[in-house]
């Protein structure tokens, strides 16, 4: 499976944004790399060149696609879907975004990040509506349970997870309960619902050239 290899925070640097690839480790003023050198990667310190109209709408799609942890050829998949849907196509694609599975782990608080998210699900940790389920891009729906497997509750990580993402806010699509290791899928994400700051018609106005 083809995945991204490069370090986390110097995708950031890229971007020149925090994309919040560690999880609770990007909040740490003291731990975050990108926050101590915020300039693009590669060789001396340099300042951001301006970008053309092509340049920035491509920055806002690459950036999606780090956020999610989406490689191009999935990412312009969800963008045909989106556009065949009903509604404004750029909330469309994030809402496909956002009900990925290994995303709403990550959103439940039961990862760090989206990236150990991912891996727990590949891993086979949890299961939707009781099946074992270990596709990080399954599709949720509403009214979809998730849930961690029985043999996996009383792993050391899920208790050193849960005690960091304790304090976490659950976004109003989902419900969460950290002590039973389970969620629900109560609706679908609307675009107030996103916390990350995307400028989705970008990446509507690139694709649609």
């Amino acid at each position: 499976m083809a995945r991204y290899t490069e370090a986390a925070c110097r995708q950031c640097r890229r971007e020149g944004t925090k994309l919040y690839l560690k999880g609770e480790r990007c909040y740490a003023k003291d731990k975050c790399a990108f926050g101590k050198r915020p300039t693009p990667p590669g060789g001396a310190p340099k300042r951001r060149a301006k970008l053309s109209e092509y340049g920035l709408q491509l920055r806002e799609k690459q950036k999606v696609k780090r956020i999610y942890g989406v490689l191009e050829k999935q990412f312009r998949h969800y963008f045909d879907v989106a556009e065949k849907q009903q509604g404004i196509t750029g909330e469309n694609l994030l809402a496909l975004l956002e009900t990925r599975l290994d995303n709403a782990v990550y959103r439940m608080g039961m990862g760090q990040s989206r990236k150990e998210a991912r891996q727990l699900v590949l891993h086979g940790h949890f299961l939707v509506n009781g099946a074992k389920v270990n596709v990080a891009s399954y599709q949720l729906k509403a009214g979809d349970v998730i849930s961690v497997a029985d043999k996996s509750k009383k792993s050391a990580k899920f208790k050193e997870v849960v005690e960091s993402t304790e304090n976490r806010a659950i976004v109003p699509w989902l419900e969460a309960d950290l002590e039973k290791l389970s969620g629900k899928v109560i609706g679908k994400p609307s675009r107030e619902d996103i916390d990350i700051e995307i400028a989705e018609h970008l990446i509507v106005e690139l694709y649609s050239k």
